[in-house]
């Protein structure tokens, strides 16, 4: 027993497989087309057979009419004309292509070759030729298959013919060949051979030379028709799109046009009782919020009005600091809550100029930190945006990156090309975020300083206030780890 291993058995190769992604479209309406093409696809190749297998049966049938009707015409002149004028008047008659007549001593047809199958000869109607008068019908009748039919060459003498294949008939050899496809000979009164040669030429099922530019037209146009149906009934559902789009961006976005067929009309309606909803939703939290905020005011100016007469200089300065604090944190929500920027018009500004006043404004605020404030990017650049609120927001994303990284850099790029957006990155030389959390403090109240002192750590409002704003723009904002160390906040806003 040999110790070798047995070799394990080698794995089936992958079997290639093609990408459905490739051709199956994404798009609603590229998928409805694609279908209703290949429907159409379909339809016409099967008429287009249905209507060529048609043509091909009344070919057959026209020429072989035409053949026995000049067949029988050529019998009855050979039998009525004298003997010595025969071969005169069958060199005058006018025959089709497919025919051929010969007037000779011998039959060129042989009974030792295959006979004409009975399909073919009803088809020529043969029969006529035995069904006149007594004087007029042929002594004799033999019919075969031509020695030179395409299926096989011709035998060696004194042997048979190879036969026609099985499931050849009625046309096989005879309409797709160029050799004739049988023989008729009749045998006359005076012992004469009316030797008839029949070919029936292959079909043509396209009779049209601009039959086929008329169908492939036709198909074009129907093409073209089918893609523009499309795209017009998958427009509402493009348009409910973009509404929602906008809902999502501002709550105040105006309402979707409820036109159009009655199911297109039904959406628009659910849809606008939808952001409907959401609007008195959204008005009776800020309504509740600023109620709130009014009622707690009261309180705080009493408050304070209270600590002013503590005698305790330490407790006194204590207790003003945690309600400067509260105040302020009720002015931030409520601010949050309200979101005034929505109901600022929109307008042209230089955002250039506006990045730059907020530095400056910034570095006035904090003149220990202001050769740690820079700015780059080009002087001039004008886009459509609310002044006010695009102000706070960028004046919120530097004020948090002075806080935690002690400086604040600035770079607006210009957009790459028409429809690109402006891309704007905020960069602070701090220790980071950990990669977790990147997303989360995006959340309103989130904050990782765990102190909870609104000195060190804000009120956790900065960053949500500031990608409401640039979202309700059109925009977003998001923040990225520096692989040098810091954090860069990079914003997005529409071109």
């Amino acid at each position: 027993m040999s110790g070798s291993a047995t070799p394990p058995p080698a794995q089936p190769a992958p079997q290639p497989h093609w990408p459905v992604w490739r051709v199956w479209p994404r798009s609603l309406a590229g998928r409805t087309a694609l279908v209703l093409l290949l429907a159409l696809t379909v339809v016409q190749a099967a008429g287009l057979t249905i209507h060529a297998l048609d043509r091909v049966d009344l070919q057959r049938f026209a020429q072989a009419r035409e053949i026995s009707a000049r067949a029988i015409s050529a019998w009855r002149t050979v039998i009525l004309a004298p003997a010595d004028r025969r071969g005169q008047m069958l060199a005058e008659l006018e025959l089709p292509n497919e025919l051929s007549v010969t007037l000779d001593e011998h039959p060129l047809a042989r009974l030792d070759h295959p006979p004409v199958p009975p399909p073919i000869a009803r088809m020529l109607r043969l029969d006529l030729l035995s069904g006149g008068p007594p004087r007029f019908r042929p002594r004799e009748v033999i019919t075969s298959w031509d020695r030179r039919a395409p299926w096989g060459p011709p035998p060696p003498p004194g042997m048979r013919p190879q036969s026609p294949p099985e499931g050849a008939l009625p046309g096989f050899g005879l309409f797709g060949g160029d050799g004739p496809g049988f023989l008729v000979s009749l045998r006359l009164p005076s012992g004469e051979w009316l030797n008839l040669r029949i070919a029936l030429p292959p079909p043509r099922p396209w009779h049209s030379e601009t039959f086929l530019i008329a169908f492939a037209a036709m198909t074009l146009a129907a093409g073209l028709l089918i893609l523009w149906a499309v795209r017009r009934l998958t427009r509402p559902v493009r348009t409910l799109a973009e509404a929602a789009e906008r809902l999502g961006r501002d709550v105040n976005a105006p309402p979707m046009p409820e036109a159009g067929p009655t199911e297109v009309a039904k959406a628009a309606h659910a849809f606008n009782t939808m952001a409907e909803r959401i609007r008195r939703f959204v008005g009776d939290r800020t309504q509740m919020l600023a109620a709130i905020g009014h009622d707690l005011r009261t309180p705080i100016t009493r408050l304070r009005l209270r600590a002013e007469f503590m005698d305790d200089d330490e407790q006194r300065r204590k207790m003003l600091s945690d309600l400067d604090e509260m105040e302020a944190m009720v002015a931030a929500t409520l601010a949050f809550a309200r979101d005034d920027s929505t109901g600022e018009p929109t307008v042209s500004l230089d955002l250039a100029a506006l990045c730059r006043t907020v530095l400056d404004e910034a570095a006035d605020a904090r003149p220990d930190l202001a050769e740690a404030i820079a700015y780059a990017g080009p002087e001039r650049l004008v886009v459509q945006a609310r002044p006010v609120a695009l102000k706070r927001a960028l004046a919120n994303l530097i004020g948090n990156a002075l806080l935690y990284g002690s400086s604040a850099r600035l770079v607006l790029a210009v957009p790459e090309g028409p429809g690109r957006p402006v891309r704007l990155a905020v960069e602070d030389d701090g220790p980071g975020i950990p990669a977790d959390a990147l997303e989360a403090v995006f959340q309103p109240f989130r904050r990782l300083e765990a102190s909870r002192n609104r000195e060190t750590g804000g009120t956790g409002l900065g960053l949500p206030i500031a990608r409401n704003i640039l979202r309700a723009h059109g925009g977003d904002v998001v923040l990225r780890n520096r692989p040098g160390g810091g954090l860069v906040a990079l914003a997005t806003l529409p071109g």
